[in-house]
């Protein structure tokens, strides 16, 4: 079967420009043709690669900025990538500004015919589908109107009705659940299923992670103009719901009281090799990491809580521990102390991991002090598994002819 849409690494430049360049021809002849050039240049897509198949629905998930709707742009073909190709098959619908093209003087007829003539559909074919177009958008009494005097709502529900009747193989969609009230947005969701059952491919915008995991058959996650992850849906989206959770959670955290501060920590291999910015060493997967935190009181306290995590770069944090787990009390005077945490094996897969380490109170009420993502090392050796771990293993073959034999696939010491 041949794909609805394939991009390879597409790339899309933009200009920033002066924050005083002139406005008009007499302000730039008057400032001597000055700050009139682009001042410097970014992408806001680069090397994004996937495909869709007919029958498909592909979730597209990102922060603000991102390069979500510029990928849909570059797709319907509104704007041309500077790098990269994108083909798209068969007849194209878009979601992507409702209402866009209207003419608020003519009717809303008059706007649905044309509108629909426009997104590919013969005069024919468009007359022959009005009605269904209009009892669809629930206009039946306003629709001989000018579109003037149409409300907000009632031209996105009519302009997404044309566009789902235009019997599209290509749907690009930018958050179409914001289109009228709840039944109507249900009845919206309905269509796009249905499209979607007769082999309409479909890629979604959409800022609901549980949307995504719902309707997508694939999830792509764009982060700073670039492919952060893509593959299955569920999995994606809830590594993007995670992060997009630990943020928040971030961002609400009070100043810390600093009764206790930490003042340096240092990351180690065993073998006493010191890992920093400067001396980035890798570890393999299997191999152990010795973490010493060095902290400072400035008022004499019973006990404190330390706590370490390790964590993913995207903000999963895969390892969590704390000295209240072994029952430890930890005493602090106005001096400078440190503590070390040796874990013998991390069986993480391959990737950039930070160390995180925080100072509490014994009832976790108070937070001293906390360093989040400030302490970098990567874990090298990944075999082609979707797994974040790497844990000692072994295959067992057993065949009626042969002995049983075992298959060490351990990562390596």
């Amino acid at each position: 079967m041949k794909p609805a849409v394939v991009a390879h690494n597409l790339g899309k430049r933009y200009a920033r420009y002066h924050t005083e360049r002139p406005r008009t021809i007499m302000e730039a002849a008057l400032a001597g043709w000055r700050r009139m050039g682009a001042t410097e240049t970014f992408w806001a897509l680069r090397n994004v690669s996937f495909t869709v198949m007919p029958g498909q629905m592909l979730g597209v998930i990102g922060h603000n900025g991102a390069g979500k709707s510029t990928l849909l742009q570059v797709l319907s073909g509104i704007v041309r990538p500077d790098e990269g190709q994108v083909q798209v098959s068969g007849r194209m619908g878009a979601l992507l500004d409702l209402g866009a093209g209207f003419h608020p003087d003519l009717t809303g007829r008059e706007n649905a015919l044309i509108s629909a003539i426009v997104g590919g559909l013969t005069r024919q074919e468009a007359l022959k589908r009005f009605d269904a177009i209009v009892e669809f958008a629930e206009l039946e009494a306003f629709i001989d109107n000018p579109l003037r005097t149409f409300s907000t709502g009632m031209q996105m529900r009519l302009g997404f009705a044309v566009a789902v009747h235009t019997q599209p193989e290509v749907l690009l969609v930018d958050e179409f659940l914001s289109v009228g009230d709840l039944a109507f947005q249900k009845k919206c969701l309905d269509r796009i299923m249905e499209l979607k059952k007769h082999g309409c491919a479909i890629v979604l915008i959409s800022h609901n992670t549980d949307q995504v995991k719902e309707l997508c058959d694939q999830t792509l996650w764009l982060e700073q103009g670039q492919v952060k992850a893509y593959g299955e849906a569920e999995l994606v989206a809830s590594r993007y719901a995670g992060k997009m959770d630990l943020k928040a959670h971030m961002r609400q955290l009070h100043t810390f009281s600093q009764e206790v501060e930490i003042k340096q920590v240092q990351l180690t291999t065993l073998q006493g090799e010191r890992i920093s910015e400067v001396n980035p060493i890798a570890i393999a997967s299997g191999e152990g990491l010795c973490i010493e935190v060095e902290y400072e009181g400035h008022q004499e306290l019973d006990n404190v809580i330390i706590s370490i995590s390790i964590s993913h770069e995207d903000g999963q944090i895969y390892f969590n521990t704390n000295t209240s787990t072994p029952g430890l009390t930890l005493s602090v005077t106005q001096n400078r102390s440190k503590i070390s945490l040796q874990v013998d094996r991390l069986d993480l897969s391959g990737g950039n991991y930070f160390v995180n380490v925080g100072l509490f109170s014994p009832d976790w009420n108070l937070t001293y002090d906390y360093h989040w993502h400030r302490y970098p090392f990567t874990i090298q050796w990944t075999p082609n598994e979707q797994s974040w771990l790497h844990p000692p293993r072994h295959w067992t073959i057993e065949t009626p002819e042969n002995q049983p034999a075992a298959i060490d696939s351990s990562p390596p010491a």
